[in-house]
């Protein structure tokens, strides 16, 4: 079945390849990883681990005066965890991407389909591009482009089971829906947002929707040689576990640009957490469906489907970037702690993470990358994830990106 729909946008793409409307790319995206404490604290007595995984894509992008149309292919694997002699290709290849964007009228587009949402910071709504399969959403928009841009989306997600109206899915919610308004000029770019986000539980024998509202703004203000940037967001609603919501998250950046390739970044964010001892409300900040890499350390201690419905965090961080020529060094320290209480006598410092990277491109179509990431842990982040802060909590990766423009 997959075989015969690639046959068939190969076909398509030849017919419309001589009007210069298509576009065809690819990606092929291999990283080793050695692990001694990624995501949680090693144990005292644990053995570091050694894996490769492999990103492989290929983009179709066709576009004509009233229509846009694009699909991702996508390929996610670990080496050795397919055998050779691969005896059932249809697992092989899924569709990551696969939409179209139609004219509606004047400054008026619907783009309908399976398609990645990126606003912003990526903060709340984001491609996870870091992660090898990424994430996309079956989902459609309206959006209105002129000065002010408006977006507007809705999601509601059924499968197998179509019987009163129950959803038993793999996907995070049941019913989405987001307003994302954004105005930018050369003195700023000020953003909206709200997100009506509806999980399935079962209350008894009857399935329902608990609902919650994540809604906030984004800002961005460029003065001489230094940007200011910041996020503030609020989350009410009930969660999962019938508990009311009462959640934020705030953030506040400076971007010194010593050069056009060398700066300095200052940055503080809270996201809000619930203290050890309270049950019957919820102010614990989700982050929801964003890129979450980026945010709190590269060794994803935190919220990276983890550390949710928990104590919170504060992370103050510092960052230096780079650049001479192909290759490209980058720099981060954080410093977390807990934004609720972790017990009766727990400190809320949690440990500092030191991150660093360096890229160098071979070629526009190549670029090798490798990094290094160390935590420093505490006794409270013991408390929280188990494992030792005593032990070497390390992580290094080397990642070759290969994107390839087959036709343009």
């Amino acid at each position: 079945m997959r075989k015969s729909i690639i046959i068939g946008i190969l076909c398509f793409l030849a017919g419309s390849q001589v009007k210069a409307q298509f576009s065809l790319s690819g990606e092929l995206r291999p990283r080793t990883e050695y692990n001694h404490g990624y995501g949680t604290l090693a144990a005292e007595d644990q053995k570091p681990s050694i894996f490769t995984s492999q990103r492989t894509r290929l983009n179709f992008d066709y576009k004509m005066d009233l229509l846009k149309f694009g699909i991702v292919l996508q390929d996610v694997r670990v080496w050795g965890n397919q055998v050779q002699s691969v005896s059932n290709e249809d697992f092989a290849v899924s569709i990551h991407q696969a939409w179209a964007e139609m004219n509606l009228g004047k400054s008026l587009t619907l783009r309908v389909g399976r398609q990645e949402l990126a606003y912003d910071d990526q903060r709340i709504l984001g491609s996870v591009g870091w992660s090898q399969q990424g994430r996309s959403h079956d989902v459609a928009v309206f959006k209105y482009t002129k000065k002010l841009n408006v977006h507007f989306g809705i999601a509601h997600h059924e499968n197998t089971n179509r019987k009163n109206n129950f959803y038993d899915g793999p996907d995070a919610y049941k019913d989405l829906q987001f307003v994302w308004i954004n105005r930018k000029t050369d003195q700023f770019n000020l953003s909206f947002l709200f997100l009506n986000n509806g999980k399935p539980v079962m209350v008894g024998t009857e399935q329902k929707s608990k609902y919650s509202q994540t809604f906030g703004t984004h800002v961005e203000v460029p003065v001489d040689k230094v940007a200011f940037s910041g996020n503030l967001y609020f989350q009410t609603g009930e969660d999962g576990a019938n508990k009311s919501l009462n959640a934020y998250n705030l953030m506040a950046e400076a971007t010194y640009k010593i050069s056009d390739k060398t700066q300095w970044n200052l940055g503080y964010e809270i996201l809000s957490g619930s203290d050890y001892n309270q049950t019957m409300k919820n102010n614990s900040f989700a982050p929801l469906y964003g890129t979450n890499h980026k945010y709190n350390g590269f060794m994803d201690y935190f919220y990276v489907g983890n550390h949710l419905n928990n104590v919170g965090l504060s992370n103050g961080y510092v960052k230096f970037v780079t650049s001479k020529n192909k290759t490209a060094f980058n720099a981060d320290l954080h410093f977390f702690a807990s934004s609720a209480k972790i017990s009766a006598t727990a400190d809320n410092y949690l440990g500092t993470e030191l991150d660093l990277s360096l890229a160098r491109t071979l070629s526009p179509a190549t670029k090798i990358t490798f990094g290094y990431s160390q935590m420093f842990g505490s006794e409270s982040l013991e408390i929280l994830k188990g494992g030792s802060a005593g032990t070497m909590n390390n992580w290094a990766y080397i990642m070759i990106a290969v994107t390839p423009k087959f036709i343009q």
